[in-house]
This record gives C-alpha cells, sequence and structure tokens, in this order.
C-alpha cells in the first residue's frame, strides 16, 4: 500500500489543476446554456467529454509500449514547462502586472458573441454546441494530461484520476445549482499552488527519468515544491510595481 507522502502529492496536484480548468469549462458552458438553454449546452458537452474518453482510450495502451524512464523524462520535462508557465501568469497576475482572470468577464463576453452572432442571423444552436463542446475537449485535454504525468511510473493514475473527477463533479454541482459563472472561486490562487505543484512533478520526474537517485525519494517532491513556493512568492515581489513594494515596505 502507498503512503500519503506517495500519493497526496499526486492526488492534490491533479484535483486543484482539473478544479482550474473545470471552472474555466463551466463559464462557457452556462453562458451557452444562458443563451440558447441546456440542449445545445449539454450535447457539446457531452460530445466533448465523449471524445475525450476515445482519446484516453486510444492513448492509454501506447503508454505501457514506452520505457519507464523514457516516459518519466519526457513527461517530466512537458510537465515542468506546464507548470512554469501557470506560475509565471500567477506571479504576474499576483504582482499586478496583468490583470488577474475574471471568470463573471469571461461569462459577460462570451455571451455577448453569442448573441451577436444570433442577431446576425448566424445558426446559433450549431455554434453554441460546438462552443461547449470545444470548452470542454480543450480544458479537458490539459485534465488528461495532469492526470497522466502526475499518475504515471508510480501506478497514481487511479488516485490521479479520483482526484480529478472529483474536482470536475464538484464544479459541475455547483454550477448547475446556482447557474451562474463561479465568479468567487480564488482561481489565481489555485493556479499559483498548481503551477507549483507541477514545476516540483517536473524537477522530480525529469530527474527519475535521468536515473537520479532522490534523497528521500518521493518526499523530494515535498521538498521541490517549498522550493518553488519561496522563490515564486519572491519573484511576486520583485514583480510588483516599485510605488507598491515602497507601500508594501
Amino acid at each position: 500500500m502507498m503512503d500519503w507522502t506517495t500519493m497526496a502529492p499526486a492526488v492534490s496536484a491533479a484535483f486543484l489543476s482539473s478544479l482550474v480548468e473545470a471552472v474555466e469549462a463551466m463559464t462557457i458552458v452556462l453562458s451557452v446554456a444562458t443563451v440558447r438553454g441546456w440542449r445545445p449546452a449539454g450535447l457539446g458537452a457531452l460530445a466533448g467529454l465523449g471524445s475525450l474518453v476515445l482519446i484516453v482510450l486510444a492513448a492509454g495502451p501506447l503508454l505501457n509500449q514506452v520505457p519507464l524512464h523514457a516516459l518519466q523524462l519526457v513527461i517530466g520535462i512537458l510537465l515542468l514547462l506546464f507548470g512554469m508557465r501557470w506560475l509565471r501568469k500567477a506571479i504576474l497576475r499576483a504582482a499586478g502586472v496583468i490583470a488577474l482572470h475574471d471568470e463573471a468577464l469571461t461569462f459577460a463576453n462570451e455571451t455577448a458573441a453569442l448573441r451577436e452572432q444570433a442577431r446576425h442571423g448566424k445558426r446559433l444552436d450549431w455554434l453554441a454546441g460546438l462552443a461547449s463542446y470545444k470548452a470542454m475537449l480543450l480544458e479537458g485535454l490539459e485534465v488528461v494530461f495532469v492526470v497522466i504525468a502526475v499518475g504515471s511510473g508510480r501506478g497514481l493514475i487511479v488516485p490521479a484520476s479520483l482526484g480529478a473527477l472529483a474536482a470536475c463533479a464538484l464544479v459541475a454541482a455547483v454550477g448547475f445549482a446556482i447557474r451562474r459563472p463561479l465568479a468567487r472561486v480564488p482561481e489565481n490562487k489555485l493556479k499559483f499552488s498548481v503551477g507549483v505543484m507541477l514545476s516540483a512533478f517536473g524537477v522530480f520526474w525529469t530527474g527519475e527519468g535521468l536515473g537520479v537517485a532522490w534523497p528521500g525519494a518521493d518526499l523530494a517532491i515535498v521538498v521541490f515544491a517549498v522550493l518553488f513556493l519561496l522563490v515564486a512568492l519572491g519573484a511576486v515581489n520583485l514583480a510588483k510595481p516599485s510605488s507598491r513594494r515602497k507601500e508594501a515596505v
């Protein structure tokens, strides 16, 4: 049986990253439902989920054919790049260099765009369903990548998948219940946390793929996460405009 030091980082990373992606997908699905109803929104979302299932079923057996160290190395590098991209944006948003992501604004923009297309006589049902489909497919692909990345090599695909499914189910339940964008979700803080965790996993898997024996084995992931967090917090302070830094002092 696996202890918490092995399972907790993978499940947490899958849950938090899936939470962010699910919120973004749900915002678009809700905007489609607001303009055209739940039928095109639901059909588009279901089609997106169906496409994801087919992709996973097709790609899953191929992973078993790749040597473990090669798989760890490739996934480690991709995961590090993926995590650093999220972390960079989260740092800049926390520092006030770029604007925070606003789900309410995204909802308003998507709704306005769909209504504008309707005024021009375009087939709104088809376009609305396509918007819902694309949102579910694109955001879902990122979830699938994270689950595979943090779960492969340690037999953690199932725990990571459960974490991702729990996040998606939570967002879907809340979204369908309130039928409004989840604007109060601290998305940038979630992305900050996910960026730290994915970057830590990326360093760990890259080293594993290169044959590095990390001291403390899986506990090294926690150490890397702490180091990334400290560096990221320092970067937030450095990236703030000089006037804001003086006020903070």
